[in-house]
């Protein structure tokens, strides 16, 4: 993914641990990326026969829908929140949010998983895993099957990826970042 790669290094910005890229990912989105990141993610899981994608409100949900929209299949969200419209019949998980620095639990309605779901997880950042961990034990709460992690940035330095694999769960990263030291981004 040379353009997402090449829109990293020219408006991304480190913070100690953190790469800041609000200005097309997670605050202002650059539509025109988002497209070709999720015909990418269809590229690369096509053949698994996807059923739903899954991902964590709030940052995941539009890379997720751009993706959708080429397996022909609904997006579902983990809600953060307890919400009076959602179902108090929910599978639930306690994260860890690395960005944060909090836990929070995420929700999701019992409604909307089921046994025979193929579900792709999608979401911006791969940090030390602990989302995708967590979406994955929603899936196994549901008896449903986890295809696969498509991930927009993953800091591999911090391990998360590492964990993921060596579970067995088929991890794509558009862009792994090796290295921010001294404020310099380094790509894997």
């Amino acid at each position: 993914m040379h353009d997402l790669k090449e829109k990293i290094m020219t408006e991304g910005k480190v913070y100690r641990d953190m790469l800041k890229v609000d200005s097309f990912l997670n605050h202002q989105i650059d539509v025109e990326l988002f497209n070709t990141m999720g015909k990418e993610f269809h590229h690369r899981f096509a053949a698994k026969n996807i059923t739903k994608i899954l991902t964590i409100e709030v940052s995941g949900i539009a890379i997720a829908c751009m993706t959708a929209q080429y397996f022909h299949v609904p997006v579902v969200y983990a809600k953060k929140m307890q919400a009076a419209n959602l179902d108090a019949d929910t599978y639930q998980s306690r994260v860890d949010s690395f960005t944060k620095g909090i836990d929070y639990t995420i929700r999701v309605d019992k409604q909307y998983l089921h046994q025979i779901d193929r579900i792709l997880i999608i979401d911006d950042f791969l940090s030390k895993g602990n989302a995708v961990l967590g979406l994955k034990e929603i899936i196994d709460q549901a008896g449903a099957e986890l295809m696969g992690v498509g991930i927009v940035i993953e800091k591999e330095f911090l391990g998360g990826g590492q964990i993921l694999r060596e579970q067995g769960i088929d991890v794509q990263s558009l862009a792994a970042v090796r290295s921010m030291e001294g404020g310099k981004i380094i790509f894997a």
